[in-house]
């Protein structure tokens, strides 16, 4: 991408911090594919003009995944964090929905394992997948590094042979630390507490709704402001696995580049928008990709 067609005058640097996944997959060769925040969220973050790092725990099997070396060029930096135990789920399609089970846990990813060197970034995004990131990494990053969390996997605990337990949303030291936090539609609608509860003044809360678009919120001393944003192109899905991730660290990384005039949540809009039309991460919408979509919505405007 030409900077100028979003406008940047310096590259940011965007630390991103998950384990990754093994979802079961019977139309794979391996039986599973990799996944989780972290990966679909490093390698969207990086089509932006952002450098971009990415912590990942990973067991044994996942290290061994070609879609790291997909991450990997796009022109991530990539650390893996041995776990002796990684997270791996069976997503079951069934009439009513999707049904989540846990084949494995995750062991914690302890902020100790964040370089020293990658402790004070302009942005970080923490993408835990259930549990892994403990509430240490409320101080993990330096005061000054606007820190986003995708708070979907501080709301799954992990049996394994059972059915994912959906956990009640709590505050804590990490929610409050978080200059922004990501949602999904449903995560709100599963018993959040009334956003004024648990969001502080100068928080912005992103919630998507998958094919509805999206909602960004501040909180201000006073109440909430906002903006709803369609999906931006409307697309068939394909998969939607991941979109969620992509918003958000698409807007993160837009947050950071000045001018063009694109505001980050139209430029996350229209990644996530593409993101679905893909089923794996080497076929992920390219930086030009994005933005022949920003283009074509200037050209619509």
């Amino acid at each position: 991408m030409a900077r100028s067609s979003i406008g940047t005058a310096a590259q940011p640097t965007v630390v991103v911090v998950g384990a990754a996944t093994r979802d079961i997959a019977s139309d794979d060769p391996r039986g599973w594919k990799l996944g989780g925040g972290v990966t679909y969220s490093s390698i969207a973050a990086a089509r932006l003009p952002v450098t971009v790092r990415a912590l990942i725990g990973v067991d044994e099997t996942a290290a061994t995944a070609e879609e790291l070396d997909a991450i990997r060029d796009a022109g991530v930096d990539v650390r893996l964090v041995p776990l002796t135990s990684g997270p791996v789920f069976d997503n079951r399609r069934t009439p009513t929905g999707r049904q989540q089970f846990a084949v494995a846990a995750s062991d914690l990813l302890a902020p100790s394992f964040l370089p020293e060197d990658w402790r004070a970034p302009d942005a970080a995004l923490l993408a835990p997948v259930a549990g892994e990131v403990s509430e240490e990494w409320s101080t993990a990053f330096a005061p000054a590094t606007f820190v986003t969390l995708a708070a979907q996997g501080l709301l799954r605990r992990l049996h394994p042979g059972e059915e994912v337990v959906r956990l009640a949303f709590e505050h804590g030291p990490i929610i409050h630390r978080a200059d922004a936090i990501a949602l999904s539609r449903e995560d709100v609608a599963a018993g959040a507490p009334p956003i004024r509860d648990w969001t502080r003044p100068g928080q912005t809360l992103l919630i998507t709704h998958g094919r509805r678009g999206s909602v960004v919120l501040r909180r201000t001393e006073t109440g909430l402001a906002g903006r709803f944003v369609p999906p931006l192109p409307p697309r068939k899905a394909v998969d939607p696995t991941g979109a969620g991730d992509t918003f958000a660290a698409v807007w993160l990384a837009a947050r950071m580049l000045v001018g063009g005039g694109w505001r980050p949540q139209v430029v996350a809009s229209a990644m996530s928008s593409l993101a679905v039309m893909t089923s794996s991460m080497s076929n992920t919408p390219s930086t030009t990709d994005l933005c022949a979509a920003l283009r074509e919505l200037t050209q619509q405007s």
